[in-house]
């Protein structure tokens, strides 16, 4: 007799009962199992008990905030975390970016937001980005170049052999810059082809790429690989390895971009903050 799939397991962590009982309502009718916590140690008891398959934490928890919560979830292991702030500094949110959350919603929101955001998250955990432009995966295979081994379907990063410890956006990114090498995106294309957003707070971009640099990059702070290109956003500048898997997809623009991207732009526009 064949085995019905346990649902996909979410731990909602807020101290505030009517937002995390919509919440999980919400989550509930489309389907999730929903586990709750009202404070930090709550959470990581919780999460102990049964591992979540993805978190939507609160920032503003009382004692424990959300980014020690944050913090010690990831050091247990790896999980999608989507945070919930009523704070509307740029601050908070790019912190939260910082320390490894894959996404942010600012209260108020609307709970159906939150049930696609945290949807996409786990979609793009299982499958990897999408091809741009189409609905199928990116393609599979291993691809190769400075250092960086991508394997698409295993979700597995190295450099020079060492694992990277990426979070689902980071390894997103990395993989598509991998395979767009030379082609300069700004952080709106790039927030539409890895994120699958047509809207947002840019700054999400500019912190994932400052993360990921610090991951691939010998010297984030004068980064060879992953080039800010002034006026445009960014590059991914790396020769193909002599096993790489053959001509990288130009994806949104083609040779056009390729071209583009070797040339500044005349001021400091979407990159510039990185």
């Amino acid at each position: 007799m064949q085995q019905t799939p346990s649902p996909t397991r979410v731990l909602v962590v807020d101290d505030d009962p009517t937002v995390a009982e919509v919440v999980a309502g919400y989550l509930g009718r489309a389907g999730f199992a929903v586990d709750q916590a009202a404070d930090g140690p709550g959470a990581l008891a919780r999460a102990a008990a049964r591992w979540p398959d993805l978190v939507v934490l609160d920032l503003m928890l009382p004692g424990m905030d959300g980014l020690e919560v944050c913090r010690a979830l990831r050091g247990r292991g790896p999980v999608p975390v989507i945070m919930l702030t009523a704070r509307g500094d740029e601050e908070d949110r790019i912190l939260g970016l910082e320390i490894g959350a894959d996404d942010y919603v600012t209260k108020p929101f609307s709970p159906r937001e939150l049930v696609l955001r945290v949807e996409s998250v786990l979609r793009r955990g299982r499958t990897g980005p999408q091809v741009p432009g189409s609905s199928a995966p990116a393609p599979g295979g291993v691809a190769h170049r400075a250092g960086i081994t991508l394997d698409a379907l295993a979700r597995r990063a190295t450099r020079d052999g060492r694992e990277l410890a990426l979070t689902v956006r980071e390894f997103d990114l990395l993989s598509f810059l991998l395979r767009h090498p030379g082609v300069a995106f700004t952080r709106e294309e790039l927030m539409r082809e890895v994120w699958g957003w047509d809207f947002g707070d840019l700054s999400t971009v500019t912190v994932h790429v400052r993360r990921l640099r610090g991951k691939v990059e010998d010297d984030p702070a004068a980064p060879r690989l992953i080039q800010t290109v002034w006026g445009i956003g960014y590059r991914f500048d790396a020769p193909p390895e002599a096993d790489d898997e053959g001509p990288p997809d130009d994806g949104p623009g083609g040779e056009a971009r390729r071209d583009e991207g070797r040339r500044d732009g005349d001021g400091r526009g979407a990159g510039s903050d990185a």
